[in-house]
């Protein structure tokens, strides 16, 4: 047995089941191994963004981590924006990267790098193995380590060399730790906001968005008349028919500066205190306004939502409330086919247990808003603000969940840099629909001009910020990519679309013209 035979087999054992690779020649061995080894399913991504983003899709709806195979630091770089994000959404991804044989490092060949300078920003732990009988174990370290709660992105270096000579065979493999529970001062903490008798809000993140998390949230709210509000770009949030509703914080630093200046505590679960997008002149970094008092009940890294129930407890609040979803299910709409009517579509169609994957950028507020008393579904938002993550963790979350159906709102701007995921979901069979959000411009970046000052952009600012030149046509970019696409110009389009699209397995796209 060889060192990558001897990996791939501590893989399987540690319960890894996907594999989503762009190798290389330094990655033969590994190939192979996935070819000896039964366990492990290998995907193909045209492109190492496409690799991470399913990797980071898959590990926040499965839990636990999928590996990447990427070929040696160039390949890695290419992924980086994805890891970027799965890093903020703090899942758990093992990254293999192949190296060189280290007696040829010496020889500095036109692809030799510095692997462990690029993976070191985007991940929490980071080894280079040194010898073919240390591999499996590197490999049972990496798996400790990325699922060390709630999740961290790890990247191991496998030389070549270490991955095609003899092996003493797999390692074992630690159990996943449970997460460490909240001290009493933090609990202390946020009663004593609580029972103030001053306006309180709750920010949550991280577990605290799963179902448990909510409930008691919503216990929580009903005993003290606190509103409850989440990260604007949630990892994953549960939503719909009966679970507890929450609004998201809004995304521009003013409006979210606003929401918060009514409040005189603001209770933090599962995440940080928010800080603005961008340094916006005038504007401060962090949020919080004066006057309003951040209060830290739990760290993401802790048990949030156990500490969350204790919260309810020591309040005494009811046991089975709720804070009830806003909105009820929208009706179908009709005529011209804006933001509105596509978010309303969506949601009046969405089928029980689906898994939006939110990448729409300027288009999705509506969708969110329109959506909170819909059937039972997850939500995945856009967590780091490195573009291109939409369509390959759609990809990620469908494999992860193949009996569930997966939407993906997609920006056009953005669904641009990594459109070959669309490969992926033809070549998988994945049961996703891609509705591209097409309003051909960056919108964002031109909404960033108006607030700059700026009311009327010069020629070359127009042109950076415009998608016409010429028109990108998305229903033939999915046809020669083997996924099913139409387009639609108004509403009801749309629906006829829609209805299409859920009601066969498989991938499709809808080009949907704004």
């Amino acid at each position: 047995m060889n060192g990558a035979e001897s990996l791939i087999r501590t893989a399987v054992n540690a319960g890894v089941e996907c594999c989503f690779a762009n190798p290389g020649t330094t990655e033969m061995p590994l190939v192979v191994a996935l070819d000896a080894v039964p366990g492990i399913r290998a995907i193909l991504g045209l492109f190492e963004g496409v690799c991470t983003g399913a990797a980071d899709g898959y590990g926040r709806m499965a839990g636990k981590p999928a590996l990447t195979l990427l070929h040696l630091g160039p390949g890695f770089a290419n992924g980086i924006a994805n890891l970027h994000n799965a890093r903020r959404a703090r899942t758990p991804i093992i990254n293999l990267i192949g190296d060189h044989a280290r007696w040829h490092l010496h020889a500095d060949a036109p692809l030799t790098s510095d692997s462990v300078s690029l993976a070191s920003p985007v991940s929490a732990w980071v080894r280079t193995t040194r010898d073919a009988n240390e591999i499996a174990i590197d490999l049972a370290d990496a798996f400790a380590a990325a699922t060390r709660y709630p999740g961290r992105v790890v990247t191991l270096i496998g030389p070549a060399g270490c991955q095609a000579e003899e092996s003493t065979g797999p390692a074992s493999v630690r159990p996943a730790q449970n997460p460490p529970a909240v001290d009493s001062p933090a609990l202390c903490n946020a009663e004593t906001a609580l029972r103030a008798g001053k306006p309180v809000a709750m920010l949550l993140g991280s577990s605290a968005l799963m179902e448990r998390g909510l409930r008691a949230a919503a216990r929580i709210a009903a005993a003290s008349g606190c509103r409850i509000f989440c990260d604007t770009f949630p990892a994953r949030l549960e939503r719909g028919e009966d679970l507890p509703a929450v609004e998201r914080l809004p995304y521009f630093p003013d409006q979210a500066i606003e929401t918060l200046s009514k409040f005189a505590w603001l209770v933090l679960a599962g995440t940080r205190e928010p800080v603005a997008f961008f340094g916006y002149p005038g504007l401060p970094s962090f949020l919080i306004p004066e006057g309003c008092r951040p209060v830290l009940l739990a760290r993401p890294e802790e048990d949030v939502a156990a500490a969350l129930e204790a919260l309810a407890e020591e309040l005494r609040a009811p046991k089975g409330a709720r804070k009830a979803a806003e909105t009820a299910r929208p009706l179908r709409p009709s005529g011209k086919l804006t933001t509105h009517s596509l978010g309303e579509a969506v949601a009046a169609l969405q089928p029980e247990n689906a898994i939006i994957v939110d990448e729409s950028a300027t288009s999705g507020l509506p969708y969110f808003l329109a959506s909170s008393g819909t059937p039972r579904h997850s939500y995945l938002g856009h967590t780091g603000g490195a573009i291109g993550q939409g369509l390959p963790s759609a990809a990620g979350a469908a494999l992860a969940c193949p009996d569930r159906r997966v939407i993906a709102l997609q920006a056009d701007g953005s669904g641009m840099y990594t459109v070959q995921a669309l490969w992926t979901h033809a070549r998988e069979g994945l049961n996703i629909t891609s509705i591209i959000c097409a309003n051909r411009a960056y919108r964002i970046l031109r909404i960033e001009l108006a607030r700059a000052g700026i009311k009327e952009p010069g020629t070359q600012a127009r042109a950076l910020t415009d998608l016409t030149h010429p028109v990108i046509d998305w229903v033939s970019l999915a046809a020669g990519m083997g996924v099913p696409a139409a387009r639609a110009e108004t509403a009801e389009d749309l629906l006829r679309h829609l209805e299409r699209s859920l009601s066969q397995p498989g991938p499709y796209l809808i080009e949907a013209l704004l």
